[in-house]
């Protein structure tokens, strides 16, 4: 049995680190285990211009301490200049342009209401290389949430990425057999996915084991058992357009246990302990270092990073809550540990 495993220092391509008081509590826990991170623009307002987004970048270099590196996003809107995104990802103040649908999640108000809006964006992005980000669902209030993801592929990005055959794409967080089957295929060379822990780890009966449990909700919501081990399966396979986003979403206790309870699950703290316990689980520790250090960096076409890390068998208890949020795995501990 293998008791430690050393992995190229990895990078998380999706996390919220928010602004504020809580940038400060939360960012040292992403930076501790990744070398760079693509950083979410949903704040509010949401980053939507150049200089704005710069401004974000110095309070999360402030923030997170030396060794760390924000990749930073921009939100697109329907009012997006396709001239304001190019000069952002020609001055290298962003890397890649977010497409929240309205109303999907979390600060997505200001999202895209129809793609053909921003269709002279996109354009322009495939022509300068600059990967476009998708959170994955319909905002139909008639389609069930369960079957947003899946209504999705079949009603928007199947034929955005038709459309689209050079702009590099990233499904993220994606949930289902449906989202994992697409980018296995191989059929679009341009789409990549991430994979969030959570969606590793939870089925939907996480969401009422006991009562209702608010810090196990997050979007895209955790979905049915054959779409967790389909996801799985995707994330141990092995496959170069497959990489680790931890989907990290904190909100206060209180935000969390209310009458509208927000979505996001904060996993910063034990993110690459909750991956390795589960390609352990699967017998693919040998796909780790793949999925969290190297399919990432070269889907975005970046250096891969010099340093490493080393896990150790044997977690630590995960604490009730962590600078006022409850983290993922709270009250429990994951089969593994970072030591260094």
């Amino acid at each position: 049995m293998t008791d430690t495993i050393t992995i190229r220092r990895p990078d998380d391509w999706h996390v919220h680190l928010r602004d504020g008081e809580m940038l400060n509590l939360v960012s040292p826990f992403t930076a501790r285990q990744f070398a760079r991170a693509i950083i979410m623009p949903n704040l509010a307002p949401p980053v939507t211009g150049v200089e704005q987004a710069a401004a974000y970048r110095q309070r999360i270099v402030a923030a997170a301490g030396p060794g760390f590196t924000p990749l930073m996003t921009v939100y697109l809107t329907d009012d997006s200049d396709p001239d304001e995104i190019e000069r952002g990802y020609r001055e290298g103040v962003w890397v890649a342009a977010k497409m929240y649908p309205a109303g999907a999640t979390t600060n997505s108000a200001s999202g895209v209401t129809d793609v053909k809006n921003v269709r002279a964006v996109l354009e322009r992005m495939q022509r300068i290389g600059m990967p476009l980000l998708i959170h994955g669902e319909v905002t139909d209030p008639q389609i069930d949430i369960f079957d947003r993801e899946a209504v999705f592929i079949d009603r928007i990005l199947l034929q955005l990425l038709r459309d689209f055959p050079a702009l590099k794409t990233v499904f993220e967080h994606i949930t289902t057999r449906q989202a994992a089957d697409l980018v296995l295929s191989a059929t679009f060379s341009n789409l990549a996915a991430t994979i969030t822990p959570q969606h590793l780890m939870l089925n939907r009966n996480a969401l009422f084991q006991g009562g209702l449990r608010p810090h196990a909700y997050c979007l895209p919501v955790v979905k049915r058992e054959e779409h967790r081990l389909a996801v799985r399966k995707a994330a141990t396979s092995g496959s170069p357009n497959i990489f680790l986003g931890t989907d990290s979403a904190p909100h206060v206790i209180a935000a969390k246990q209310s009458d509208c309870g927000c979505a996001g699950i904060f996993n910063a703290p034990f993110a690459i302990e909750a991956y390795t316990q589960v390609f352990d689980e699967e017998n693919a520790l040998d796909k780790l270092e793949g999925f969290a250090s190297e399919h990432g960096p070269r889907f975005y076409g970046l250096p891969l990073n010099e340093g490493q890390i080393t896990l150790t068998k044997g977690g630590e208890a995960i604490p009730a809550q962590i600078a006022g949020v409850v983290p993922f795995g709270a009250g429990t501990r994951f089969a593994w540990r970072l030591t260094a």
